[in-house]
């Protein structure tokens, strides 16, 4: 898959998800045979996400090497979820990818994600 697909592929996603109200792109880069995508999404209940991955062209798809996604409330004070692969969470089953719920120090393993 070419890194331009995929980017055209997760704005669908955004565009077509009923959950998702609006969003903008922050950044989207693709360079030969890697992409980088990043958008603020506001959700139909008024609450705020980020979402930024870091991906490599793999015939016949693209690897996501590196994410966040983080999901807040309305007010962008209050954790709801993030789901990343930040290597700091080393004896967590399925290191590195791990979620954070409610609480920065409320983490739980998690498994590899993409948009």
């Amino acid at each position: 898959m070419l890194i331009e697909d995929y980017l055209i592929s997760i704005k669908v996603k955004l565009l077509t998800r009923a959950v998702i109200h609006s969003f903008t792109i922050v950044k989207e880069r693709a360079i030969l045979d890697q992409g980088y995508f990043r958008a603020r999404l506001t959700l139909k209940n008024g609450d705020f996400c980020e979402t930024v991955e870091f991906f490599t062209a793999n015939d016949p798809t693209c690897i996501t090497e590196s994410y966040r996604y983080q999901w807040i409330d309305l007010t962008k004070q209050k954790l709801r979820k993030r789901w990343d692969n930040v290597e700091h969470f080393p004896g967590l089953p399925n290191f590195p990818h791990h979620i954070h719920i409610l609480e920065e120090t409320n983490v739980y393993p998690g498994r590899s994600l993409n948009i």
